[in-house]
């Protein structure tokens, strides 16, 4: 598939890392691209400098992408609009979208999170606050696919999710390139969970980390980490084996294990003994997973899924349990066989 394909005027709501990588990317596929950064100075600075020094140092922005603190600069006369938020402002953001006329739109969803006091997925809340938003023209966009090898066009791989085939098809026609692949799905809910949950055992996987266990913990956490993902997915609707894919256990090993990793970083950091919110307050980047565990802990007693992983990432975070004891008390639970049921 050729890149130069159906050009289009993108608009990207959203300058972190994961809005400008996509944002330069697109530019050099050849599409019109926009740019929104909620606050005007920042977003001066980022018209002025053309890189982005907080969030993706070394990437050039290119002159021709527009950026502006003006959200109807970004939003009119568009034909896709991508929403790279953080989660927790998402719902906020959509409030505002409500007064542009969006019936023929695109949206993409890049947000990986679930949204603590309502539950929703990231498409529910666009849905619930975008009047004439319709689910088929939401598409979700997820995978491992961190924002600093994007930016520098090293090999990635994610999928595109909507409950329409045209819309994906479409995503995947505006983004890919040699160095960016897009696979489609339909499993929209499957898709969105396993962006999401995989933070909460990236948490965890980095909690082993900042306490020193090895390469044999990390490997059984991610294995049995899927498992409880997919059980949770699978109780609200989704495919089983979109867990198995890109947006699942793709996904999952790339958090986990990765240095860009913010969630793993955060739990490293209290592993080795510091509270959330030293953590929180030394960091730049949203690290959505802390958000995300709150939504599991309750995902769970809805929908009676045993998920002990994010059960004691829970306990850890927001009731100060010991991390050490709580890899105890997982290690020490019950013998039971291997099933993903």
């Amino acid at each position: 598939m050729e890149a130069s394909q159906g050009k289009a005027r993108i608009g990207v709501l959203g300058a972190g890392s994961w809005g400008t990588a996509l944002a330069v990317l697109l530019h050099s596929n050849g599409h019109a691209v926009a740019m929104w950064e909620f606050r005007k100075d920042a977003a001066h600075r980022l018209a002025e400098i053309r890189e982005n020094t907080d969030f993706l140092p070394g990437v050039v922005i290119p002159a021709d992408i527009k950026i502006s603190s003006d959200l109807a600069e970004v939003v009119d006369e568009k034909d896709i609009l991508l929403m790279m938020l953080p989660s927790h402002v998402v719902r906020s953001v959509g409030q505002q979208l409500s007064r542009f006329s969006l019936h023929d739109i695109l949206v993409v969803s890049g947000s990986k999170g679930i949204e603590n006091e309502t539950l929703m997925r990231m498409s529910e809340v666009l849905m619930e606050t975008i009047p004439g938003l319709s689910m088929d023209r939401i598409v979700v966009l997820s995978g491992p696919s961190h924002a600093e090898e994007v930016g520098q066009s090293i090999p990635t791989v994610v999928v595109a999710a909507s409950t329409r085939e045209a819309s994906s098809k479409r995503i995947q026609e505006v983004f890919m390139n040699p160095s960016f692949r897009v696979y489609a799905n339909k499993d929209v809910i499957g898709v969105e969970l396993g962006g999401s949950l995989k933070n909460v055992i990236a948490i965890a996987a980095g909690i082993c980390d900042g306490v020193g266990f090895g390469d044999n913990t990390k490997a059984a956490l991610l294995d049995r980490g899927i498992v409880e993902i997919t059980r949770l997915g699978t109780a609200m609707g989704a495919h089983h084996m979109t867990f198995a894919g890109l947006s699942g256990m793709g996904d999952l090993i790339v958090t986990c294990m990765s240095r860009h990793s913010r969630n793993r970083y955060v739990g490293e950091e209290i592993g080795k003994g510091k509270s959330l919110q030293e953590v929180l307050d030394s960091m730049v980047m949203v690290a959505e997973g802390v958000r995300t565990t709150r939504s599991a802990h309750d995902l769970s007693k809805k929908y009676d899924v045993d998920m002990p992983i994010s059960e004691e990432v829970y306990q850890v975070l927001f009731r100060g349990k010991d991390p050490q004891k709580a890899v105890y008390d997982l290690m020490t639970r019950d013998p039971k066989m291997e099933d993903w049921g």
